[in-house]
């Protein structure tokens, strides 16, 4: 299973236009967002055959380069994934050190936690997982030595 641009060992896989991984889209999303951008769907539509089996990794990275472009960048990222399988704690860090490097952020800048449906709802069924993301940006400190 493709999650937070890692292969986590699991009898599933997440399907999706893309390669699917639920994780990397939300980010992809909240960066949208943040800047009033749209959505993932807005810009990488599932209409377009471009994007079929798209590595999400590749999707997160421009979404980023659009926030560096409105003047802002990323100062901070928290993320729940809701999965009741499979068992994610062994992964956490190992999926940040990926997002974090994507997104050329420190470590410390990545938020992960992780939480199953205690068998309850599609996430506890093992009919869903879901993702949630916040960011943080600040404003783009602009490059003074250029100016005269």
């Amino acid at each position: 299973m493709r999650l937070g641009g890692i292969d986590v060992p699991h009898d599933a896989h997440l399907l999706g236009h893309s390669d699917g991984d639920v994780l990397l889209h939300a980010v992809t999303d909240a960066l949208l967002g943040a800047i009033a951008a749209g959505d993932i769907g807005e810009l990488f539509p599932n209409t377009d055959p471009a994007n079929l089996g798209r590595d999400s990794a590749e999707m997160l990275q421009q979404a980023h380069e659009y926030v560096r472009h409105a003047g802002f960048h990323l100062v901070n990222l928290d993320c729940i994934v809701f999965a009741q399988q499979p068992p994610l704690s062994g992964y956490k860090r190992q999926i940040r050190q990926r997002i974090a490097g994507i997104l050329e952020v420190p470590l410390a800048s990545v938020g992960l936690k992780a939480k199953t449906g205690e068998n309850v709802g599609p996430i506890g069924r093992e009919e869903a997982i879901a993702a949630e993301c916040i960011v943080l940006l600040d404003t783009i400190e602009p490059d003074r030595s250029l100016q005269t």
